[in-house]
C-alpha cells in the first residue's frame, strides 16, 4: 500500500475589525472540518466574522494547492488549526456630559488557519506494469 504524504500551508489574517471573543464562535463551528463543508457552513453564518474566517480559510488552500511542488487532492484538504487572538487594540473617546471624553478600545482579532491535503497519487508507468503482471499471475 502507498503512504500518502500530508502537506500543511497556512495564513494569517491580521486586524479583523471584530472582537476576538465573537470572532471565535464562528471558528469553533468549523474547527477540524474539510474545506468544502467549512465554507458553505460559514456562507450561511449569519455573523459578521464569518466572512473574515471564510477569507482566511480560502486563503490557505489556496496557499496550499499553488505554493506546493506537488498536486494536492482538493477534496482531502481539511482545517488542521485554527486560532482566533487578540489583535491591537485602538484607543477612542466617546463624548460625554459636561464637556467630558471618555475612553474606550476598539478591539481587532488576528485569525490563523493552518490546512492539511493528501497528495494525489500518481500511477507510473513502473506501479502499472507491476499490477498488470500481478493481475495475469492471479488468473
Amino acid at each position: 500500500m502507498a503512504e500518502s504524504n500530508t502537506k500543511f500551508a497556512r495564513a494569517v489574517i491580521k486586524g479583523v475589525d471584530s472582537q476576538p471573543r465573537k470572532t471565535n464562535v464562528v471558528a469553533s463551528l468549523v474547527r477540524d472540518r474539510y474545506v468544502a463543508d467549512a465554507v458553505i457552513i460559514l456562507e450561511n453564518t449569519p455573523r459578521r466574522a464569518a466572512r473574515a474566517v471564510r477569507k482566511a480559510i480560502e486563503s490557505a488552500t489556496a496557499n496550499l494547492l499553488n505554493n506546493s511542488s506537488v498536486s494536492i487532492d482538493p477534496k482531502t484538504i481539511r482545517i488542521a488549526r485554527i486560532s482566533v487572538t487578540a489583535g491591537t487594540r485602538m484607543r477612542r473617546y466617546v463624548p460625554a456630559s459636561r464637556g467630558r471624553a471618555l475612553p474606550f478600545e476598539k478591539i481587532s482579532s488576528n485569525i490563523f488557519v493552518e490546512v492539511a491535503g493528501e497528495e494525489k497519487v500518481k500511477k507510473t508507468a513502473a506501479n502499472k506494469s507491476a499490477s498488470e503482471t500481478n493481475e495475469k499471475e492471479n488468473k
